[in-house]
């Protein structure tokens, strides 16, 4: 099997992952509260990722950490898994799945805005196109197929769910100056959050007994959206000689997303989710540069 190939099938091993998560959400949402469903997948998660690093021979580089790594871990483990997952698990929590996962994807437009005044980078027109179907779009969506009445469906929760893409871009963006290798980098914002988190759910009264459903749930979301998910992108990136090749298929990630929360959750797809989702898709092509915009001519 030739390296791209390799490339190709843990990229789709990590779309698939990413596919089954907004249903997983929702079903254990069901049994337990955002906080909990976040302290149990990201000690699950932690879990996995320590295997992962120790089967790679990482875990020697945790001997050289310095004191200023600990506090980078305890930023990034405070952004992402922390206030991220929080935010968007609430967020999956009062919406419906197909609207929540659909707002999500503009994650990546949401950082290419931010990177224009946190890393100085200049607005091409091609965003600007970008922003303006994508979040066209999220209005599609959340107003149910009527944008021009502007009534949401549930306005907490669409804000709740494109606050958490800034909160993830933001992460992203912070972590091009993050020195530590990815894989380690990720165990430890990981294991960090894990005090941070219990902290959350003590004060806010989150620690008893919960149903065995939940935690089978919350243990999937540790083990493939939190974990694997990570470590089979980064493993693609490595092997691929096209980056661009690899990102076009996180594009397949949300229509398999909407048939498992049809068949799984029962849930009725909208045409205007679906209506929706195509904006956001050619908006982030457009990001990308897949539709190559006319230049200017320069001829006299």
């Amino acid at each position: 099997m030739t390296q791209q190939r390799k490339a190709y099938c843990f990229g789709l091993a990590a779309v698939l992952c990413w596919s089954t998560v907004a249903t997983a959400f929702k079903i254990s949402l069901s049994y337990l509260s955002p906080a909990q469903m976040l302290l149990i997948a990201s000690l699950v998660s932690t879990t996995v990722l320590t295997v992962t690093l120790h089967y790679q021979g990482g875990l020697k580089a945790l001997r050289q950490l310095s004191p200023r790594d600990i506090v980078t871990s305890f930023a990034f483990g405070a952004l992402n898994p922390t206030l991220y997952y929080l935010v968007l698990f609430q967020a999956y929590d009062v919406l419906s799945a197909q609207q929540a996962q659909a707002i999500n994807y503009t994650w990546a437009l949401t950082m290419a805005l931010l990177a224009v005044p946190l890393l100085g980078q200049r607005l091409r027109r091609q965003d600007i196109i970008a922003a303006l179907l994508c979040y066209c779009g999220v209005l599609y969506i959340a107003t149910g197929g009527q944008p021009l009445a502007l009534q949401f469906d549930n306005t907490t929760g669409v804000l709740l769910a494109l606050a958490s893409t800034v909160i993830w871009a933001l992460y992203w963006i912070l972590n091009t100056r993050d020195k530590r290798p990815a894989l380690l980098g990720l165990l430890l914002n990981f294991a960090c959050s894990l005090p941070l988190i219990a902290l959350y759910c003590l004060v806010h009264d989150e620690f008893h007994a919960v149903p065995w459903q939940g935690v089978v749930g919350a243990s999937y979301i540790g083990i493939f959206e939190m974990g694997l998910a990570f470590v089979f992108w980064l493993q693609a990136m490595k092997l691929t000689d096209s980056t661009a090749k690899i990102s076009n298929l996180i594009f397949i990630s949300p229509f398999l997303s909407l048939l498992l929360i049809a068949g799984l959750l029962g849930e009725v797809i909208l045409p205007s989710t679906l209506f929706g989702l195509a904006m956001i898709i050619v908006g982030l092509l457009c990001q990308q540069g897949v539709f190559r915009l006319p230049r200017k001519s320069t001829s006299q």
